[in-house]
């Protein structure tokens, strides 16, 4: 399991050198630059999602090769722990989504407020409505708990 921690580290520091190293010795020709940011950026993500697979992988078996879990409030058994796991992604799913609507609605809303101040309510009502897809996924995690 450590090594593919390790995988995952060298991903990400493989990814900040290159970036650190384009910085400060850019190439000048488009189309060489091209070509190797693009197999630089592939082979980062293949490394990562590698880590990230094996990682997930090994650590499931070591959860499926238990029976039970023992707290101190009671019995936790693997289908009740996957159940409450699944019960989190809606949450964090429309966490993801909700940030990446208001990026988007918030940097046209800046642009636009730029030029007509006067927009101002009604670009603050579409940022709210971005946001407001957090919300539905925390309500569906919450109906869901009630449900176990």
């Amino acid at each position: 399991m450590n090594g593919f921690i390790y995988l995952l580290a060298l991903s990400i520091l493989g990814l900040i050198l290159i970036g650190g190293y384009f910085h400060f010795r850019p190439i000048r020709d488009p189309a060489k630059a091209q070509r190797w940011w693009r197999n630089s950026i592939g082979a980062n993500v293949a490394l990562g999602a590698i880590g990230l697979l094996g990682f997930a992988f090994s650590t499931s078996q070591e959860a499926l090769a238990a029976s039970e879990a023992v707290t101190a409030g009671g019995d936790i058994s693997v289908g009740l722990g996957l159940a409450l796991l699944g019960i989190g992604l809606p949450t964090g799913l429309a966490t993801i989504g909700a940030g990446i609507a208001v990026g988007t609605v918030g940097a046209a809303a800046l642009a636009l407020l730029g030029e007509k101040p006067e927009m101002f309510g009604r670009t603050l009502i579409f940022v709210g409505l971005a946001e407001g897809i957090a919300i539905y996924g925390l309500v569906v995690t919450i109906l869901l708990l009630g449900r176990i």
